[in-house]
């Protein structure tokens, strides 16, 4: 369903768009460029920033079906996120998730998808991944009607090699979200990426709120993204208050 906007088409184009990204399973390519920035680490107030690159590419399987990749490779400096631990820069460990979905809606508009998630260790420092492979299930689930977007995305990781004196890998991410896209291509969003750590037994919540406007660079589709998110829970020496967020994605719809 697309929005209309009297007069102005390119609205309705961009409100689609907006929309297609609010849906972590839809038939869009993307190529988010993802920017964190958290502090409060530890006894030392380490800080972290983080580049996710996070390609998104539908591939059609046939006319009922598609299987939508979304990976995530993660560009890291961090400093003294682990006591007086110096600083580290580099590429993390990458995740790989690849959804099998239905390329039209449910019954109720249910929209859906599932498949396996990987954890790569292409991390160029110790410090910045844990070195060790891993992989579970992914699912999706969401409903899109009159430009609210509400749903969640869950997988669960673990380790099944990897070096022997680092700690086995058994995590749940839940990422429940609501967005509200407007007729003139804003969105505003919230949602919590949360993981359970389930080795250490901790949390990890941060609670994230955004807003994003898709617009055009010439011809070129894009969306930017500014946002806020606050550390309800974390880890003991984990990242700790506020946190920002940025975002710049380029869009290839069909035709």
């Amino acid at each position: 369903m697309a929005f209309v906007v009297a007069g102005n088409p390119a609205f309705a184009e961009d409100a689609d768009l907006a929309k297609q990204l609010s849906n972590p399973v839809a038939s869009l390519i993307s190529v988010p460029l993802q920017l964190n920035h958290d502090s409060g680490f530890g006894p030392s107030d380490g800080e972290k920033t983080v580049l996710n690159i996070q390609p998104v590419i539908p591939i059609s399987l046939n006319d009922d079906w598609e299987v939508i990749s979304r990976i995530i490779v993660p560009l890291i400096w961090q400093k003294d996120v682990a006591g007086e631990s110096g600083s580290q820069s580099g590429l993390g460990d990458v995740e790989a998730s690849f959804f099998f979905s239905p390329k039209q809606p449910g019954p109720g508009g249910i929209i859906w998808g599932v498949g396996p998630v990987f954890l790569l260790p292409t991390a160029t420092d110790e410090l910045l991944g844990g070195e060790k492979w891993g992989l579970g299930p992914t699912a999706v689930v969401l409903k899109q009607s009159e430009g609210w977007t509400y749903g969640a995305l869950a997988n669960h990781i673990w380790s099944v090699a990897g070096e022997d004196d680092r700690a086995d890998i058994s995590s749940t991410f839940l990422q429940p979200f609501l967005t509200y896209t407007t007729p003139t291509a804003w969105t505003f969003g919230l949602n919590t990426e949360s993981s359970y750590d389930w080795k250490a037994e901790e949390w990890s919540v941060p609670i994230n709120v955004f807003v994003s406007k898709v617009t055009r660079l010439g011809k070129q589709p894009v969306s930017f993204q500014i946002g806020a998110r606050y550390w309800a829970d974390a880890p003991e020496g984990g990242a700790d208050g506020w946190g920002v967020r940025a975002a710049f994605t380029l869009l290839y719809p069909k035709g």
